[in-house]
């Protein structure tokens, strides 16, 4: 082949490539041929609020508006074909999810697709995106709150009125005497939209915390002084600073976060305890762990516009010193607990910056229970019989704290200010 006709021969690839670009680009050629397509749709009902996700494989423009009479929340996606993703929308809505009726979903007009999402009462309606990060492409995050927001302390008092009285047992050594009743609040970690670590077998992290949290719930509501609160009872997720604000807002006597740790070696393996810590972490493992868990918030998806000073500060005060010297003796024993039904991933509390840890007040501690990254620990946590003797360990821990710590006298119904 000549150099004249290889010069010919891209001349009129050029040229060929030039006039498709013309046939194909928009009059003015402000935005890509291509269109934003909607992957994937997922609803997430709770009690404290609903949320709807719309991933995206590119950014994409939107609008929104609240209707009364009825109420409606009216979303446009612009630059958008309707497609059997959107579709399906109308079928995820369960009939006893709390703030929406339906939706209708479908093409307005050309190139854009109206949602409608019809309402049982008023919400306050946050919208907004969420970049890509980890297995998630661009997200549209649609969140349903009541105007009123929940009360936990009311939720507390009602479950208190539905549970059996304990019959009295027999004195133990670990039995603590208390004057009064204390209430712990129990955070399974991740939920919803961030399922927290895989195991190689299929286990999500979101799952076994969540059932662990109710075992340990179970067997605390069974003691006649004491009493508990999970900061999530279903598959929905919770931003960091909101399960704070919920132990805080019943004046939790302590905090006690569950998780299952995950390492890039399967051959981790081990329980844990975590405080948080007024400088730096205990170690590189500990600091690696509490980035990745403060990144619950990115994954499982939260408006920036929400914002807690308490977990923007940036200084702690004595009262938070006192409190991470409870938190420590707290984690001390529960750790000595969970050796005695498995090993340990280091024997001593670890501490580093967990945001979940944060309450200044309250006395917290974030249990990795067990690595599910680990194949034979995986299959330890997703077993119910393991799962109770975990929750019993935890719980065990507890009373041993308490039997060393009594709780300072406070009535049970006072608010913070």
């Amino acid at each position: 082949m000549s150099d004249e006709f290889r010069s010919a021969r891209r001349a009129a690839l050029k040229y060929a490539a030039a006039s498709l670009t013309l046939l194909v680009t928009p009059v003015g050629g402000a935005r890509a041929a291509a269109m934003p397509t909607v992957l994937g749709v997922r609803v997430w009902p709770a009690a404290d609020y609903t949320r709807i996700t719309l991933e995206h494989d590119q950014p994409m423009r939107f609008s929104h508006m609240l209707v009364k009479d009825p109420y409606r929340l009216v979303v446009d996606l612009e630059d958008v074909e309707f497609n059997s993703v959107l579709g399906s929308l109308p079928g995820k809505i369960a009939d006893g999810d709390p703030y929406i009726k339906l939706i209708r979903a479908g093409r307005n007009r050309p190139g854009v697709v109206r949602l409608v999402i019809e309402l049982k009462s008023e919400v306050n309606p946050q919208v907004f995106t969420l970049k890509p990060i980890g297995d998630y492409g661009h997200r549209l995050v649609l969140d349903l709150y009541p105007t009123e927001e929940a009360d936990p302390l009311m939720a507390l008092l009602k479950s208190e009125e539905n549970r059996p009285v304990p019959a009295e047992s027999p004195r133990k050594d670990d039995r603590p005497e208390i004057s009064r009743l204390v209430t712990v609040v129990i955070d399974p970690g991740h939920g919803g939209e961030d399922p927290g670590a895989v195991g190689r077998g299929g286990n999500y992290e979101k799952n076994v915390t969540l059932s662990i949290a109710r075992r340990l719930k179970a067997k605390m509501d069974g003691e006649p002084a004491m009493r508990s609160l999970l900061t999530r009872d279903g598959d929905y997720f919770i931003p960091l600073q909101q399960r704070v604000h919920k132990a805080r807002r019943v004046r939790a006597d302590l905090f006690v976060s569950v998780h299952a740790d995950a390492f890039v070696k399967p051959t981790a393996r081990g329980s844990s305890v975590f405080v948080l810590s007024e400088s730096g972490a205990s170690s590189s493992a500990a600091r690696w762990l509490a980035q990745k868990e403060n990144a619950a918030d990115l994954i499982g998806g939260v408006s920036q516009a929400v914002k807690d000073p308490h977990l923007a500060r940036t200084l702690l005060d004595l009262s938070q010193t006192a409190t991470i010297n409870d938190s420590l003796k707290l984690g001390k024993d529960v750790l000595g607990e969970l050796g005695r039904i498995n090993t340990l991933h280091k024997a001593t509390v670890e501490q580093a910056g967990f945001a979940v840890l944060k309450a200044p007040d309250i006395p917290s501690i974030l249990v990795e229970t067990a690595f599910i990254s680990n194949p034979e620990e995986e299959a330890r946590l997703s077993d119910g019989g393991y799962q109770d003797q975990m929750a019993e360990a935890i719980l065990r821990g507890i009373k041993r704290y308490f039997s060393k710590n009594p709780p300072l006298a406070k009535s049970k119904l006072t608010l913070l200010d």
